[in-house]
């Protein structure tokens, strides 16, 4: 048996394991269980020891990232719905519509504000002041989800606060610095892709012509700046202090959520039956249960060398290395939906080809391309937290998404490969 599966491609064994928990979604599986199958399924067409599997699947589980993860997206949860039964979400937005009077500027900015910050299932932080600020726009469930989701995540590409970029940098062995200028234009071509879906929205009328004060906006924003200013300062801190310290950033986004949501209970006097209401909420179990069985999928990859497996095969084939460079990423972000996944497992592999064939001094366009690629996969992936939180908000379905989804992350990688041409000018 293990003879026979030597003999299938890597490539398309994935290609299964991806089809398969496509289709558990799509009849209806619980996400969790739909993942947790192609984990267990994986690990057969990978050959995987029983062994091997169960131990994974513990470390994968008790692991402190996974832990502090789950941690991290239910207090964004139990924050939200605070937010929501005070009715501090609606005095905030009310407060901030007719500040800006650009439609576009009104549905995005939450989104990229809360992007700022490295958040796990961020995207369901800034959902319901996307819904908000959308009444009377017509704009679709799907569209709405798609506008979240990709305007939270234009900032990845550079932004140093997120470990993907600090790791790529670190690796290659490029200047952060300029690394970030480098990048930057990406995120000014995924706002203009993203920026199609959302045309043709009427401008806000704003009363007697005047801006409401500014004031009343300030106050009820208070919640979320406590997240992103202390959440931001505390990870810092906490990474200075304790370097050896794996979820140092985490730990300073759980203490700046829990102090955002004691200001709100306290603040807005809500009472104790409606707290233990928001906590003991069986959607908060339904989402750790998923962050859970995401981790040991990406583990389960891991552990079973389909990464390795996969690069071998590219290399063979004598594909050139912009495409190795664009695809390896690509497949891996792609059935992962985490960044970190795809830089930690395939950038070592990448790096020492590009050493190997003689391409060194290329490697700000080579970590560029394998960037951008990777993204857009972890953009299209089904496992991709934020996705998933996103469309479950806005009652919406990944196939209607993908809709609006493919066309952008397509426009990406036509542009990345177009850059990677520009910056192989600039270093030659």
């Amino acid at each position: 048996m293990i003879a026979l599966l030597d003999h299938i491609p890597a490539i398309l064994r994935m290609a299964i394991v991806f089809v398969l928990v496509l289709y558990a979604i799509r009849k209806n599986l619980s996400l969790g269980n739909a993942f947790m199958l192609g984990a267990l399924f994986m690990s057969l067409l990978f050959a995987m020891p029983v062994a091997v599997f169960i131990k994974t699947v513990f470390l994968a589980i008790v692991y402190p990232k996974t832990l502090s993860l789950a941690v991290v997206v239910s207090l964004i949860l139990v924050l939200s719905s605070s937010m929501e039964v005070t009715g501090r979400m609606q005095r905030m937005l009310s407060g901030f519509r007719g500040l800006v009077k650009s439609p576009k500027l009104n549905l995005i900015i939450f989104p990229a504000m809360i992007g700022l910050l490295p958040m796990p299932g961020g995207a369901v932080f800034s959902a319901p002041m996307v819904k908000e600020m959308a009444v009377d726009s017509g704009l679709t469930s799907d569209r709405l989800s798609f506008i979240n989701y990709w305007f939270r995540h234009i900032w990845e590409y550079w932004w140093p606060m997120y470990p993907g970029v600090l790791l790529a940098t670190f690796m290659a062995d490029i200047n952060l610095a300029v690394f970030v200028v480098m990048m930057f234009p990406l995120t000014l071509s995924a706002v203009y892709l993203g920026g199609f879906s959302i045309k043709g929205i009427q401008p806000v009328e704003m009363n007697g012509g005047k801006r409401p004060p500014l004031k009343p906006f300030l106050l009820a924003l208070i919640p979320i700046l406590i997240v992103i200013v202390l959440g931001l300062s505390l990870g810092l801190l906490l990474s200075h202090l304790f370097p050896k310290m794996d979820i140092s950033k985490e730990a300073g986004l759980i203490i700046s959520l829990c102090i955002a949501i004691s200001w709100i209970w306290l603040e807005d006097k809500l009472p104790v039956s409606e707290r233990k209401a928001i906590v003991f909420n069986k959607k908060l179990l339904n989402m750790i249960y998923m962050i859970i069985a995401i981790l040991v999928f990406k583990e389960i990859l891991e552990a079973g060398g389909a990464v390795e497996d996969i690069s071998r095969e590219l290399v063979f084939l004598k594909i050139p290395l912009v495409l190795i460079a664009a695809i390896l990423p690509f497949i891996v972000g792609l059935f992962t939906g985490i960044t970190i996944a795809f830089v930690g497992s395939t950038f070592p592999i990448l790096i020492t080809l590009i050493h190997a064939q003689g391409e060194t001094a290329y490697m700000p366009a080579y970590i560029m391309a394998g960037l951008v690629s990777g993204f857009s996969g972890v953009l299209l992936s089904p496992l991709h937290l934020c996705l998933l939180l996103s469309n479950e908000y806005f009652e919406t379905s990944l196939k209607h998404v993908y809709h609006h989804l493919w066309i952008p992350c397509a426009g990406l990688l036509v542009a990345a490969l177009g850059y990677f041409q520009v910056l192989h000018w600039i270093y030659s």
